[in-house]
């Protein structure tokens, strides 16, 4: 990753910085997203500072940046991990999130006003964009605002609110999910296409058939086949 080259006249300094400091951030959560950088790994800094082409300075605050938005963990003289979630974490993480999507649905099912899906099918368009070029990382983020546009539904401002509260931590467990998902269950294709799906019952109208769907949407998050049952490479 290069500097970008600072406009004609601009002042140096800081806002070159902030640039450095973002696109360093942005680099790290995509990877970290991706499932390239592993729950509780290291991140190493003079590695990092190499393969971005970034100095110290801006790295460390694109991983103090990363520790607010909860992805990663900054140990005093260890120096920094990526966030790792146990399982009672997953657990109240993905039970909040499906909770506050069946008040949603209760509340934004069948959709009043048509202009409301329009954001639920661009990030599904996006997502089928990242599954054909197999970028794990905005799928992972676009799956999440394919998600979160479905809470908009209710118009329950609130509701929002509290989901984008916790969309760090909920990033964190769909990552997860992605890896076990594709390691054992489905391509990024059909990952895709069960989204595709339960849009499909969205659109149809039926608050039960969108609450039925939505309790096998992510039937298998996290688990691991029996012996003798993974998915052949």
């Amino acid at each position: 990753m290069q500097a970008p080259a600072p406009a004609s006249g601009a002042p140096s300094g800081r806002i070159d910085q902030q640039s450095l400091v973002a696109l360093a951030r942005e680099a790290i959560r995509r990877d970290i997203l991706a499932g390239d950088l592993e729950p509780g790994q290291r991140l190493v800094e003079e590695r990092l500072t190499e393969r971005l082409g970034v100095s110290r300075p801006p790295l460390r605050e694109a991983l103090r940046l990363l520790e607010g938005d909860g992805l990663v963990t900054v140990r005093p003289r260890r120096g920094a991990v990526v966030a790792t979630m146990d399982e009672q974490d997953v657990f109240e993480v993905m039970t909040l999130r499906s909770g506050l999507e069946r008040i949603a649905v209760e509340h934004g099912v069948p959709v009043r006003d048509p202009e409301l899906l329009g954001p639920v099918r661009e990030a599904l368009a996006r997502m089928e964009h990242d599954a054909r070029t197999e970028d794990r990382g905005s799928l992972v983020q676009d799956g999440y605002a394919f998600h979160a546009a479905i809470v908009d539904l209710a118009q329950h401002g609130r509701l929002s609110a509290i989901y984008r509260s916790v969309q760090q931590q909920i990033l964190l467990c769909m990552s997860r999910n992605l890896v076990v998902r594709e390691r054992y269950y489905e391509t990024l294709v059909e990952h895709v296409d069960r989204h595709r799906r339960l849009l499909e019952v969205i659109e149809a109208g039926d608050p039960a058939a969108v609450l039925a769907e939505l309790a096998v949407h992510g039937e298998r998050s996290f688990e691991r086949p029996p012996a003798g049952e993974d998915r052949p490479d």
